[in-house]
């Protein structure tokens, strides 16, 4: 049954070179398998993984398309400002950010764009 295997996610990229530049360049993160000349599968923590696939298709879902579970959203978005990395400020009815984190009741929040305009969250529960 699926329920028994790992998930991984799929970000769509329209340049290789510069999704691995930002993913492990900025972001810190490890390259397992370059699987062909169009993706790679990218490590992440507690044995997650996740793949950057080349595709022409320049359209993005307008929702979060990776996520990251951390346990210190302010030092997490602190050590990622100091990397470059520009989070999105929300200010909507009944939700808004501030330095870049929502407070959302039991969770806190915060997203950024990568070099393709994927939607990339952290959430802290």
């Amino acid at each position: 049954m699926l329920k028994d295997h790992k998930a991984h996610a799929t970000v769509p990229v329209t340049d290789l070179a510069k999704a691995k530049a930002f993913y492990m360049g900025v972001l810190g993160f490890e390259e397992v398998d370059a699987q062909n000349e169009g993706a790679v599968l990218i490590k992440a923590g507690s044995g997650t993984r996740f793949a950057l696939f080349v595709t022409p298709n320049t359209q993005r879902a307008g929702h979060t398309q990776l996520g990251f579970e951390v346990d210190d959203i302010e030092a997490e978005v602190a050590v990622l400002k100091s990397r470059g990395v520009v989070f999105e400020e929300y200010d909507l009815p009944g939700f808004k950010t501030v330095g870049g984190i929502a407070d959302t009741g039991p969770t806190r929040a915060a997203w950024f764009l990568d070099p393709d305009g994927n939607t990339v969250g952290l959430v802290q529960l």
